[in-house]
């Protein structure tokens, strides 16, 4: 049998996880802390960013209960502050950053392109050990009393020597930049160097492609942050003079180089999301992507926008009427390659064999709440309407419908499909698809009022309010509690079909990737041989003749 056969899905009776494979050749502590092996990092990575997710998560809670009754009951004012300060640091910097790259990249990418491995094992490592160190950093601060900047770091609030803990709040995230830094540097380096006989460009999975878009922004705009938190730290010890006025600096530079880096980000942070919903719709739809050349190419236009639009974020801040108009242009183009992958997706569901499996239920989570998100958008790169919604309500909910209703509905698709091929085990089916439902519609209740709250001009970062809006954020704090529902569901019966999941088999879904041409869980070294790619991406004929010759050769 060739290496690039399909195995048809073994009798569930019958079938047994291999005794050797990835999670069980080496035992110990030490085999997994100083293990080389991509799935094991994944693993590492999947178990820390799951834990500063719900330590986030933990702290949204506790923003949403204050804001249950129009003045401060549960927090003082500069306590909320550091609150929604380290929410935002801990969900951007520790999770929607290296959410899809550092866990389901890791553990799929060179499986795709048919390699053993990344090509830089060790520097794997040390991305994951540089994250438990951020990590562990950003904890000490919280432990240490906070910081209370925003997220943002704005100057001169982050400048000023009385706000708390700015420095090893900014030392963790610049550690962490370092970690996405070697992880996209190691896809690029795998997917350029190590693609098995065959695997053409256009022949490589949209989610490498979005990965590798991803992956140049993470090395190109990763170190301006890295250098704007180093300038901060200067200025509060030495008094350089770069962005304190005082000091003779500019605070308005800090804006430019902060949001050179930050809107990027978004799309390091979404690009990996929609390479998954790519995979996704085309499994479960049983038809190859529609326009898979041009859904590949928004992936990099994507990137290359992305460099070009950091100042829709500073209509406000001081620019000239003609730049403001130039970014406005701008946002409104990066628009485009996004929505060229919303229509291709729908396109490939026209006709095709659409069942609805939890993954594809996250996925068309994805496509409403990223559609909603990037609409709105529009309103915020507009001049005009962007003065009276920037510092509302409307930026949080946009900002969340993108990025958490996208991201993380994508990054849920993305565990739940490949979950089988982890871990060799499959998850009982009602509950998840029941999970799916209820963190859709908790998100709506959460963050669909904060839209209306904004447009009638709710202040952002504000623990106190008229108490006009009380309904409208009671209604918010009460979709959040579903929306907790939702999110805990899933680890709670991922964990339970750790032991007693029905058995998967190698390909439970029939897709067409070389992941899916390996044992489940994978051996450590992923093929026996190296596999040859000898058909298109997302060739559902060319599966249906290999199951076809299997079942001859077995009879």
């Amino acid at each position: 049998m060739s290496a690039a056969t399909i195995v048809s899905l073994p009798d569930q009776s019958t079938a047994r996880i291999p005794k050797m494979n990835f999670l069980t050749k080496e035992n110990g502590l030490l085999s997994w802390l100083l293990t080389g092996d991509h799935k094991r990092i994944a693993t590492l990575y999947l178990i820390s960013i799951t834990f500063f997710f719900f330590i986030g998560g933990s702290l949204a809670g506790l923003i949403r209960l204050e804001l249950l009754t129009p003045q401060t009951s549960l927090m003082a004012a500069d306590t909320y502050n550091k609150v929604f300060t380290m929410h935002g640091v801990i969900m951007v910097f520790l999770f929607l950053v290296p959410s899809v790259p550092a866990t389901i990249g890791n553990f799929v990418i060179p499986m795709m392109v048919g390699a053993k491995d990344l090509a830089l094992p060790k520097v794997n490592l040390l991305s994951w050990y540089l994250y438990i160190i951020a990590g562990f950093m950003v904890i000490y601060t919280m432990a240490a009393g906070g910081v209370d900047t925003g997220w943002t770091f704005t100057s001169p609030l982050s400048t000023h020597y009385l706000n708390t803990h700015v420095i090893s709040t900014g030392l963790a995230i610049f550690v962490a930049g370092f970690s996405s830094i070697f992880t996209g540097l190691n896809f690029i380096v795998t997917i350029h160097k190590m693609r098995c006989p065959g695997m053409t460009w256009f022949r490589l999975p949209l989610f490498v492609w979005a990965n590798y878009a991803a992956s140049i922004l993470m090395v190109l705009g990763t170190p301006v942050l890295a250098i704007t938190l180093v300038l901060v730290v200067l200025e509060r010890t030495v008094h350089i003079g770069v962005f304190d006025p005082a000091y003779g600096g500019d605070p308005i530079l800090f804006q430019h180089l902060f949001w050179f880096y930050s809107h990027p980000a978004v799309y390091i942070m979404i690009l990996p999301g929609m390479g998954v919903i790519s995979e996704v719709i085309s499994t479960f739809s049983r038809k190859r992507v529609f326009g898979y050349t041009a859904v590949a190419f928004s992936s990099v236009a994507i990137a290359v926008f992305g460099f070009f639009v950091w100042a829709h974020h500073m209509f406000i801040m001081g620019i000239s009427n003609y730049a403001a108009l130039v970014f406005s242009l701008l946002t409104m183009l990066v628009a485009v390659p996004s929505a060229i992958k919303i229509f291709n997706w729908a396109f490939t569901l026209y006709k095709g064999s659409i069942t609805f499996e939890t993954p594809m239920l996250y996925a068309f989570g994805f496509m409403g709440l990223f559609t909603i998100g990037g609409m709105t958008g529009v309103f915020l790169g507009s001049t005009g309407t962007d003065i009276h919604l920037t510092e509302t309500y409307f930026i949080v909910a946009h900002f969340h419908f993108v990025m958490v209703g996208g991201m993380l509905m994508a990054f849920l698709s993305g565990i739940h499909f490949w979950w089988p091929k982890w871990t060799g085990r499959m998850y009982p089916e009602k509950i998840s698809q029941f999970a799916a439902v209820v963190t859709f519609i908790g998100f709506n209740f959460t963050f669909f009022p904060q839209f209306i709250l904004g447009t009638l001009g709710m202040p952002r970062r504000y623990a106190a309010y008229p108490p006009e809006f009380q309904a409208l954020n009671v209604f918010s704090t009460a979709g959040a509690t579903i929306l907790g529902v939702g999110y805990l569901l899933p680890v709670l019966y991922l964990t339970w079909s750790l032991k007693y999941g029905a058995i998967a088999g190698n390909n439970p879904w029939q897709a067409t990737g070389l992941e899916w041409q390996t044992q489940s869980p994978p051996l450590t070294e992923n093929f026996l041989e190296t596999p040859i790619m000898d058909h298109e991406a997302y060739d559902y004929e060319w599966l249906e003749q290999q199951q076809q010759k299997e079942v001859a050769s077995v009879g």
